[in-house]
């Protein structure tokens, strides 16, 4: 079918076909972005974060001095260890899916002096890796030797362990062992590598950008406390943990927000991911039913329109399915325009939530999503007026002469 005749028609309709256009180019801008959101969110929700989850309990305290935390640490530490059901017990500096804490800039390259890469470290003490059940890919774990207290932000160690995948990150197609990492006035080498060990507010931005810091319990570090369970029984662990602190330790405060079995915290985290999934997943059906809804209307009224001239066309040879590609066709084209539009308004709207929300820029791949998923769209919407309009007799072309 040729193509000139549909752009001539349509043409003489300027407004209507610039309209729907336009609308086409809004749904698209939107599509592809709102795909994007729903993808990364669902996408970071299944993450994985390297440790026994059903097995581990954490207890963050709040309001625990310096002067404190030498004393209650261990004490602490064997009050827990003596429950029912735990098995090891860790102190830490934070927990995956807990509040964010020693969050600092860092440097790999000791002639930079611009510490401009950002990462997560952990302070654990010896039960850390244990207790969470991490796993080594390469190095060595730490040693007796290697544990320091906390002195300012980090403790006074030489050492560090890195996640693999941020390994692979930092330094690509190298060993990461025995490579430096510069905090502050602080350098540290890896001595080794973790499988897996998930940030504790993995983002789009950043899942696993994590380090392990070899941290004696004591000042700096006495304010979350891990637990590994028996199989089953991390629930009943909580309970039982947060009576007894409740009950011997009445100076500190435990943050209700931040504590819980590890599979529960993972589930509070992602709630609002889950949410704007949803949310995004609702805006995503309006917008389609609504150019659906546009399109359905625009055909419906050309071929109100067309009538005589589609009965001219029946009687002088055209069959059905000649009618039904014509409109089809011409939804393609409409379309089509509008889609175009629409894949660079989706990277100017992509770089203003960039801006203004810290996320990424749109993936180029989601561009043929979002303009398959409208082009399929158009031609079902146009499919019911399509139809009518090749059911048009040819004697409708002789009622008017």
């Amino acid at each position: 079918m040729q193509i000139a005749p549909i752009l001539a028609a349509l043409k003489k309709h300027r407004m209507a076909t610039f309209l729907i256009a336009m609308e086409i180019a809004l749904a698209c801008a939107v599509l592809c972005n709102a795909l994007y959101l729903v993808t990364e969110r669902v996408r970071l929700s299944h993450v994985q974060s390297g440790v026994d989850e059903d097995r581990l309990v954490a207890i963050s305290l709040d309001g625990v001095t310096d002067d404190q935390a030498i004393d209650l640490a261990p004490r602490l530490r064997q009050r827990l260890a003596e429950l029912p059901g735990v098995e090891l017990v860790s102190v830490s500096s934070a927990t995956p899916f807990g509040p964010q804490t020693t969050e600092m800039g860092f440097r790999i390259d000791p002639n930079d002096p611009v510490f401009h890469l950002q990462g997560h470290f952990y302070l654990g003490d010896a039960n850390f890796a244990r207790t969470l059940g991490l796993h080594l890919v390469s190095g060595r774990w730490f040693t007796p030797d290697d544990y320091a207290h906390v002195d300012g932000f980090l403790p006074k160690t030489s050492v560090v362990m890195v996640d693999a995948d941020y390994a692979a990150t930092l330094w690509p197609g190298q060993d990461p062992l025995g490579k430096v990492v510069i905090s502050g006035n602080q350098t540290m080498r890896v001595v080794g590598v973790l499988a897996r060990l998930v940030r504790p507010n993995p983002s789009p931005f950043a899942t696993t950008n994590s380090f392990l810091m070899p941290t004696l319990p004591g000042t700096g570090l006495a304010s979350v406390y891990l637990l590994r369970t028996a199989p089953g029984q991390a629930a009943e662990v909580f309970r039982r943990a947060t009576a007894v602190i409740s009950h011997d330790e009445r100076s500190v405060i435990i943050n209700a927000q931040a504590s819980g079995p590890l599979a529960s915290l993972r589930d509070a985290y992602f709630a609002n991911a889950r949410s704007m999934a949803m949310m995004m997943v609702g805006v995503i059906a309006a917008l389609l039913l609504v150019s659906a809804l546009g399109i359905v209307g625009l055909a419906s009224f050309w071929v109100q329109q067309r009538r005589q001239q589609i009965g001219i066309r029946r009687a002088i040879g055209a069959t059905r399915g000649d009618i039904l590609r014509y409109f089809q066709l011409e939804n393609f084209l409409i379309v089509g325009g509008g889609i175009v539009v629409g894949m660079m308004l989706a990277y100017v709207l992509s770089a203003v939530l960039m801006k203004q929300y810290e996320l990424p820029l749109l993936p180029a791949y989601y561009l043929p999503y979002g303009a398959l998923i409208l082009w399929l769209l158009g031609q079902l919407a146009v499919l019911g007026p399509a139809r009518r309009a090749a059911a048009v007799p040819p004697v409708v072309a002789t009622r008017n002469i």
